[in-house]
């Protein structure tokens, strides 16, 4: 089965990633493993891993599922609409990471194969995915690292894939009501299949493997700086943000909550501290008020 290549480098990545950031926090992530019985909305298995209170890490999820459902829900083929209502198979890996500390950023990374399988034709496949940070207070050694890392995993499968994905997650990860990018914005991409299966699957995991390479430095170097509850307070305006994209706009929460998914796994994206303030406006010309004049723009991070 073509997917049985995918599941066991999402399964490998998963455990990676995990046992990467368990070094790192000194803590354990939990394991929910979960298994969708025939009858139900969907089948198939899953496996979510999860920490919460750590000593970095205030809650991270990493998970895991590989499902199949009879009709695929509008989220997944709003680009498609030849596929609307077609059985299909999803697997794939995705992650947050919510520090506790305000100045070690929120990261999202996720890799995905989906399968559209409509009756009397081939399967139609292609791959989604991507990675992304989420500064409190920016720093631009970071910001220039991450996105380098993104456009180095890239750069093997075609010069013009790091621009096109780079520009593709600035105007994806944006709160449109907010007219504001999420974050810093770094790779996405989604219903991708020109490169065919094969080196679709190799692209697909020159991301993945790229993640830690990208994150874990800023963890490193930032993780040890002092805050106080000033810091703390401005990085819970800021979750509110990221609450509000994930459950506004996000086509993996939505895909989620509309094809019967999860719940519990879908929402461990979800920050455990979290404020909105009516109005706030950071004070001129402090840290908080340059996160939002010199980071939260799309520009050349890798100039």
């Amino acid at each position: 089965m073509f997917t049985d290549s995918v599941r066991s480098y999402l399964l490998g990545l998963q455990q990676t990633i995990v046992d990467t950031m368990q070094r790192l926090d000194g803590g354990t992530f939990v394991r929910d493993g979960w298994t969708r019985a025939p009858g139900e909305r969907l089948q198939g298995d899953g496996l979510t891993r999860c920490i919460e209170e750590g000593a970095l890490l205030e809650r991270a999820g990493c998970n895991f599922s590989h499902v199949r459902g009879p009709a695929l829900p509008p989220s997944a083929t709003q680009h498609r609409p030849e596929l609307a209502g077609a059985p299909f198979e999803a697997l794939g890996v995705s992650l947050v990471f919510h520090p506790r500390n305000p100045y070690v950023p929120t990261v999202h990374m996720n890799v995905r194969l989906f399968a559209a399988l409509p009756a009397d034709k081939p399967p139609v496949q292609w791959f989604g995915g991507g990675m992304d940070l989420t500064p409190y207070y920016g720093f631009e050694d970071d910001a220039r690292h991450f996105h380098r890392a993104c456009r180095a995993a890239l750069d093997p499968f075609g010069a013009e894939l790091h621009p096109r994905f780079k520009r593709w997650c600035d105007e994806y990860f944006f709160l449109k009501h907010r007219n504001e990018p999420r974050g810093v914005g770094g790779i996405f991409f989604d219903d991708f299949s020109e490169l065919g299966f094969e080196r679709g699957f190799q692209m697909l995991r020159s991301v993945g493997d790229a993640f830690l390479g990208a994150y874990v430095p800023i963890v490193e170097r930032r993780r040890d700086t002092p805050y106080g509850e000033r810091e703390r307070e401005f990085q819970a305006i800021r979750r509110g943000r990221y609450v509000e994209f994930n459950l506004v706009f996000d086509r993996g929460t939505l895909f989620g909550l509309q094809s019967g998914g999860r719940t519990e796994s879908i929402l461990v994206s979800m920050p455990p501290r979290v404020r909105w303030v009516y109005s706030h406006q950071p004070e001129p010309g402090s840290a908080e008020a340059r996160l939002y004049s010199d980071f939260l723009r799309p520009r050349d991070w890798c100039e």
